[in-house]
């Protein structure tokens, strides 16, 4: 379930438009998930370091509104596998190469400074590999393919009307 600190954060919107992204002040856009108790944690905690300036936009792909279109093309499943940003200039980002641009962005890069070193980095990228893998079912959430077919049939029913979803 989302937080609803998470969900009601102005900065958390699912959508931009046109005229958002030429006139805004955010450098990445942090594709997350809303449903993940760990990514909340993190949303919070980047929140907290941004302190309303709005360099880091944060988009909830687990929203049944997330547009993939709108963030760099990145489709719900791909953002759900491996965390993804866009750049202000529509560059998709992933892996631990977002962490490292949004500290950067919020001017806290030294904590993610070492995952840039020759043997560090690809240490930690291989670590990021296993728990990406492993994520979902480490804290405590169905399957990929269950949590798609999830999101799938919320979304048809916000189309189609009065159903019910079964929550895993």
């Amino acid at each position: 379930m989302v937080s609803s600190q998470a969900k009601a954060n102005p900065t958390d919107a699912t959508t931009s438009t046109a005229s958002e992204s030429k006139n805004t002040r955010w450098k990445i856009n942090l594709l997350y998930d809303g449903d993940c108790p760990l990514c909340l944690r993190e949303v919070n905690f980047l929140q907290k370091k941004d302190a309303g300036r709005g360099l880091v936009k944060l988009t909830d792909i687990a929203d049944i509104d997330y547009r993939p279109e709108e963030n760099g093309g990145v489709d719900f499943e791909a953002a759900m596998g491996r965390i993804h940003a866009v750049r202000a200039d529509g560059t998709v980002v992933k892996n631990v190469a977002v962490f490292q641009e949004v500290y950067d962005a919020l001017g806290i890069g030294w904590m993610y400074a070492p995952t840039k070193w020759p043997i560090i980095g690809p240490l930690v990228n291989k670590i990021y590999d296993l728990w990406a893998d492993k994520r979902l079912a480490m804290t405590g959430r169905a399957s990929l393919a269950k949590v798609i077919a999830q999101r799938e049939e919320k979304i048809a029913c916000a189309k189609g009307g009065r159903c019910r979803v079964e929550e895993a």
